[in-house]
This record gives structure tokens, sequence and C-alpha cells, in this order.
């Protein structure tokens, strides 16, 4: 009976992902018979409520996935999304992921461990944009995790900027975003919260020739101010933003 029910679950589950105690008790697993899979060797305990197969190797992809039915808005962004996308300069093999959430939170060790990460949730955009705006698979993996499209990505790379993103990496990957869906980004402009990352998207478009600088400008142009605005980064640059 118990080898029967352990290769029902062998079988009826995905491999590559991992399934939390729930899932197991829907298939008649019940908690004591899990311990005892453990003991035996058929699982393995990433956490609290939370297995592998034994021998099993974890994709990436799946666990984002897995990570982002217990973590709300959960999403590839910022950089990471924009490498995803096709833009990106000089990115290393050992790139930690960044993804972006709606809640502070900390991903779980099991995944950080097997995909070196950093988590994000800094609220970007005003609440009545939908949280899934600009939120998408990968055309080439529709069931895959959401990623940024490149214009939320490129917002979201900015607003790293002086805190956990250096200032002439994001210019020259910013470099790279040659075209952008004018409409896209001006619903996000309009519903962007950080007047630093406005500034720096309008500024940086212009001083860099991007095609999309006019439309940016003319997309934020109530947001922008009319002071100049500086701060100190931590790596001791001045950041000056004009209006």
């Amino acid at each position: 009976m118990q080898k029967n029910l352990i290769r029902a679950l062998q079988t009826g589950l995905p491999h590559g992902v991992p399934f939390d105690i729930q899932t197991a008790t829907s298939m008649g697993i019940s908690s004591a018979l899990a311990w005892h899979y453990l003991k035996s060797g058929w699982l393995k305990r990433l956490a609290r409520g939370v297995f592998m197969f034994a021998n099993d190797e974890l994709q990436r992809d799946a666990c984002l996935k897995f990570v982002g039915k217990h973590m709300p808005g959960l999403h590839v962004g910022g950089k990471t999304a924009l490498a995803w996308r096709g833009v990106r300069h000089n990115l290393s093999s050992r790139e930690r992921l960044t993804l972006w959430g709606s809640v502070p939170g900390k991903l779980p060790e099991w995944f950080t461990s097997r995909f070196p990460s950093q988590y994000v949730a800094r609220v970007l955009f005003s609440k009545k944009l939908p949280d899934e705006s600009g939120l998408q698979p990968l055309p080439e993996t529709p069931e895959g995790p959401l990623v940024s499209v490149p214009e939320r990505a490129l917002l979201e790379m900015l607003s790293e900027v002086g805190l956990r993103q250096g200032v002439e990496e994001a210019r020259n990957i910013m470099e790279g975003v040659r075209s952008v869906r004018p409409e896209v980004l001006e619903t996000l402009l309009k519903n962007c919260l950080r007047r630093k990352v406005i500034r720096l998207c309008v500024q940086w478009a212009e001083e860099l020739n991007l095609e999309w600088a006019a439309a940016a400008r003319n997309s934020a142009k109530d947001k922008l101010g009319k002071s100049r605005w500086s701060t100190r980064l931590k790596d001791g640059t001045t950041l000056i933003l004009k209006p």
C-alpha cells in the first residue's frame, strides 16, 4: 500500500518542482506517511511542509511558479527581465536573479541556494494600475513564470539605481532599450510613484538619443517637477537629475 501511494505520487506529480504537504494529502499521503517516505529516502524535505522527490533536479522556472503561489505578485523583474527579453550588457552566467513581489518577504532558502536571487518589494506604481500590468510569460515559454515587459523592467531597474544597481551599468543597459511601445510606457510613467525613476527615464533617454525620448518626456511632463534633484549614492558619487 505504501509503495503504491509513493508510485502514484511519483507518476501523478511533475518532476523538477517541489510540492507541499497539502498536495500530498490530496493524493492520500498523510503527514505520518510523508515522514516515513522521508526516512526511507523516497522524499527530501526542503522546508516545513515542502518536499521534492529524492535525486530529482529542480527546474528554475517551475520553482519560480511554485514560489509565486506563496508570494503575491512574484515575477522576474528589472535587469533580469530585460536580459531575458534580449536586452543585456555583459551579463554574467552567475548573475543573480532579480525578482519582484507585491509584499515584503523573503525567498525560501531552498530556492536561493539553487538559484541565487535578490527580492524587491518596492511600491513602484499607483494602485490604479492593476498588479498584473506589464507582466507576461516569455513568448517561447507561455506556461512559464511572469516576466516584466521591457517598459516595466526598465523602470524597475531604474528604481534600483543607487541601491543595488550601479549607475554606469544601468545606463549601458538602458542604451540597449532601442524601442519601446509608447502607449505602454506612457501608462507606466503616469502611474509611477517614484520621481527619481521618472526623471532617470526621461533624462537618460534624451542623453542617449533614444528614439522614444520625446514620447517619454511627453508622457511624464506632469510628474517631472520644476527643481533640480540630487542625491549622494552609496559609492560616493552624486546623481543629479534635471526637471
